[in-house]
């Protein structure tokens, strides 16, 4: 691919984010009654590509149930709000009524309290009881240190995440996780992430993972891109990670899932994510829009509460219905943030798509006129895609 000259002594290529594309319809349409959006990793069957963040305005043990009930998967923080209190209801009230210049400085000193082994057997078995997949999220530093526990409570799917997560990392102070090495010794499938370039998501398939999280600093919460300056928009960030899947798939037979975590305002969004080769999406902000979101209307992500760097924040969210009609509908606004499947699944069927993976063959092509073209009466009133 060209690159552009930054500078005489710098050249980088160009990236694209879902704003600048369109999924161009192909000679076919198909009902949308007819389409499969089910989703298909390691031994789980998903009636819908999803997973919902591990975020503690997000996914507690009660919507991460609900998740599973609507068809999806609710990742749960195991270094989060859920693991560090037996009851962290008032916290939530706590956090959601903070003025904003507090919220920081007042989360750094609720999130020192530590994580509990105790209360991560305890919210495992909360939501297997409940018989949907039971699936958590915890940063490459606790993972051995909660290994134990997480098997012992018979998870079902781990994740092993944090900001940016690499095969290769290197310490002069301490023994970093190995990830290939504990991944083909564990007995729970494992899912990686984040990455946004191809040499890493390569790196990170050859580890053994069933999946990777592909998306550094795209979602509404992050800070990341402006603390540290680092990100690859999302939908260069999915087709390099998908190019990577391609040649690992060539080298070992092995399908590894990429899952376009963050950066996703709508369902054409979320289209878009499929379009560019994704197996799944992992949302966040859409999510704490439901009625059944912990965060009363307010989420923010993993890192924000940091007690050094805080690379987030606490952002409120218009609460928008039920789950089932943020995921299923009906809709009953036209902007694009309920029924979110729905469109997926008509988006598929008017280009003529019957499968994702069928969808990940769309033609894809850059519009930066897509948001705007004909679209004048929209933004001078705010409605539609105007807002």
């Amino acid at each position: 691919m060209a690159e552009v000259e930054i500078g005489i002594g710098k050249s980088g290529r160009r990236a694209y984010g879902f704003d600048d594309i369109a999924i161009v319809p192909s000679r076919r349409t198909r009902d949308p009654e007819d389409i499969d959006i089910s989703w298909e990793i390691d031994a789980f069957r998903f009636e819908l590509p999803l997973m919902g963040a591990a975020m503690d305005g997000v996914v507690s043990p009660a919507s991460a149930i609900e998740l599973g009930r609507l068809g999806g998967v609710g990742v749960l923080n195991l270094e989060g709000l859920w693991t560090r209190y037996e009851d962290p209801e008032p916290l939530l009230d706590e956090i959601a009524s903070l003025q904003g210049d507090k919220v920081t400085a007042r989360m750094q000193q609720i999130y020192a309290e530590p994580p509990k082994v105790e209360l991560v057997s305890q919210r495992i078995r909360e939501i297997k009881d409940a018989g949907v997949v039971a699936c958590a999220s915890v940063t490459p530093q606790r993972t051995e240190s909660f290994a134990k526990a997480i098997l012992e409570a018979e998870l079902d799917l781990l994740i092993v995440q944090g900001t940016v997560v690499s095969a290769e990392h290197v310490s002069k102070s301490a023994e970093p996780l190995n990830l290939k090495s504990f991944i083909r010794n564990f007995d729970i499938p494992i899912i990686v992430g984040g990455c946004a370039s191809y040499p890493a998501a390569l790196h990170l398939m050859r580890t053994g993972a069933v999946g990777i999280l592909v998306g550094v600093g795209p979602g509404n919460a992050c800070t990341s891109r402006g603390v540290l300056g680092i990100g690859v928009p999302q939908a260069t960030a999915i087709a390099d990670a998908v190019g990577a899947r391609m040649r690992h798939l060539e080298e070992t037979g092995v399908y590894v899932h990429v899952i376009a975590d963050g950066g996703m305002s709508n369902g054409g969004d979320v289209a878009k994510a499929i379009a560019c080769g994704a197996d799944a999406v992992m949302l966040g902000s859409l999510l704490a829009a439901a009625e059944e979101a912990p965060g009363r209307g307010y989420h923010w992500g993993m890192a924000t509460f940091h007690p050094t760097l805080p690379r987030g924040t606490r952002v409120a969210t218009k609460i928008r219905g039920s789950l089932k009609e943020i995921l299923v509908g009906p809709a009953h606004e036209n902007d694009g943030k309920l029924n979110l499947f729905g469109a997926l699944r008509t988006s598929m069927a008017t280009c003529g798509y019957e499968t994702l993976r069928e969808f990940h063959k769309a033609e894809v092509m850059v519009a930066p006129a897509l948001q705007t073209e004909g679209k004048a009466l929209q933004r001078a009133q705010h409605v539609g895609m105007g807002l």
